[in-house]
């Protein structure tokens, strides 16, 4: 299915991004672990590929300083924030090197091992079940084996280059 038909120039990359930015989501953390080590990013490109089985995808730049370790791992937790938790979502955002990031918040081990957000609205962990390459990205499909849920506050939203409180 790769159909691609260059009849039309595509928008610079700022018209994108202004549009993009209009686009609310919620904010999580996604993380692993390889070679014994904890790594994670902030990530706005998640969403539901299916219920049956329970998939979700999930996107991560390949220019990331955590990319190699997600390249390697075959499981992932993507924990969603919820308000007042935006300060762990500019720490794992920013340049920090993955072994400071996880001292802000409290986490634990998931079923495989990898990082889990005591405190996140949800965390969906997953078994990576493909990967696909598409401009600077690769998105990540995993296949959702264990969910822990918060059911005390809202998630974390992000929309218009600022963070919203639901």
């Amino acid at each position: 299915m790769n159909m691609v038909d260059h009849r039309f120039d595509i928008v610079d990359q700022a018209t994108y991004r202004n549009g993009m930015s209009r686009l609310g989501t919620s904010v999580s953390v996604v993380t692993t672990l390889s070679g014994g080590k904890r790594y994670g990013f902030t990530a706005s490109a998640v969403c539901s590929v299916s219920d049956t089985p329970a998939t979700l995808l999930v996107c991560i730049n390949r220019g990331s300083s955590s990319f190699p370790a997600f390249e390697g791992s075959r499981y992932f937790c993507v924990n969603t924030l919820m308000p007042g938790q935006e300060e762990i979502s500019d720490v794992f955002g920013g340049r920090m090197p993955s072994s400071d990031r996880f001292a802000h918040g409290e986490w634990g081990d998931g079923l495989t091992g990898v990082p889990v957000l005591a405190n996140a609205s949800v965390s969906f962990e997953c078994e990576l079940t493909n990967a696909v390459d598409e401009a600077t990205h690769r998105v990540l499909f995993g296949r959702v084996i264990d969910i822990r849920e918060n059911e005390e506050r809202a998630t974390l939203l992000y929309c218009m280059r600022r963070y919203l409180r639901g």
